[in-house]
C-alpha cells in the first residue's frame, strides 16, 4: 500500500524553483513571507541484490601467489558466465608482505574481491553458492534499483509539491489572505536503505554441496522533501 507522510526534514537540493524577480529583489522589504516544509514518503520493496566475495591466500613467492589469485578469479568469472542475469565485476586487489615477530619477511598475502549485482535474487544466491568452494562472502546488501528509484522519486516530487501547496492554502486561510505567491521551492530526495549484511564464512570443501540461500530484500524508505517560502497577498 502506498501512502504519503508529511514531516519537516530537509536534505540536499534536488530541484529548485524561484518566483519572479519581483519577489527575489532583496532591496525591497518582503512582508507576510512564510517558510514552509512538507514531505512525501513511501516504503519501496528492495529489488536489487549486491554481494561482495573475496579470496585471501598466502605464499612464500609473490609470483606464485599472483598466479593462484588469478586462477581463482578466472574460475569465478567462468562460473559467473553461467548466470547472465547477474552483473559481475572485479573489485579491490592487494598483495602485501608478512613479517615475523623479529621483523623478518616470512611470506606474502594477497586478497582479491568480486562484486555481484542483480535484480534476480535466486540467480545471485545460486551463483554465491557455486563460488563458495573457493571464495568467501564479505557482505550482502539489498537496495532499490536506479530505474525504480527514479520512477518513485518522480511520483514523490509531485506528492510533496501538492502537500506544500496544501499547507500554503491552509496558512492563507488562517491569515485571511486573498491569495499567495510562491517565492522559492526546493525539492530534495532522501532514502533510508538497509545496511549491508556482513558475513564471516569459511570457504567450503570443494567436494561439498553448497545450498543456495533463500533471501528477502526487505524495504527501503524513499522520501522527497519540499522546502520553500510563499508570500501572502
Amino acid at each position: 500500500m502506498q501512502r504519503a507522510i508529511y514531516s519537516t526534514v530537509l536534505a540536499g537540493s534536488l530541484v529548485g524553483l524561484s518566483a519572479p524577480a519581483a519577489f527575489a529583489d532583496t532591496d525591497k522589504p518582503q512582508y507576510r513571507l512564510i517558510q514552509l516544509q512538507a514531505d512525501a514518503t513511501r516504503e519501496v520493496t528492495n529489488n536489487q541484490m549486491e554481494a561482495v566475495l573475496f579470496t585471501e591466500l598466502n605464499s612464500n613467492s609473490p609470483t606464485s601467489l599472483s598466479q593462484d589469485i588469478t586462477r581463482t578469479l578466472n574460475e569465478a568469472m567462468r562460473q559467473a558466465a553461467k548466470y547472465p542475469q547477474v552483473k559481475v565485476s572485479t573489485g579491490a586487489q592487494s598483495t602485501y608482505p608478512i613479517y615475523d615477530d623479529k621483523n623478518k619477511l616470512k611470506g606474502w598475502r594477497a586478497r582479491a574481491q568480486i562484486e555481484l549485482k542483480s535484480t534476480d535474487f535466486k540467480a545471485t544466491s545460486d551463483l554465491i553458492a557455486a563460488l563458495q568452494d573457493k571464495m568467501q562472502v564479505q557482505s550482502i546488501n539489498f537496495s532499490v534499483s536506479d530505474d525504480e528509484r527514479k520512477r518513485v522519486e518522480n511520483e514523490l516530487m509531485v506528492e510533496a509539491s501538492q502537500a506544500f501547496q496544501q499547507r500554503a492554502r491552509l496558512l492563507q486561510q488562517s491569515w485571511q489572505a486573498s491569495g499567495y505567491e510562491l517565492v522559492s521551492l526546493d525539492l530534495n530526495a532522501m532514502n533510508n536503505e538497509r545496511p549491508p549484511i556482513m558475513y564471516a564464512m569459511k570457504a567450503r570443501d570443494a567436494a561439498a554441496s553448497m545450498e543456495s540461500q533463500n533471501v528477502q530484500g526487505g524495504n527501503s524508505q524513499l522520501r522527497v522533501n519540499a522546502s520553500g517560502s510563499v508570500q501572502l497577498r
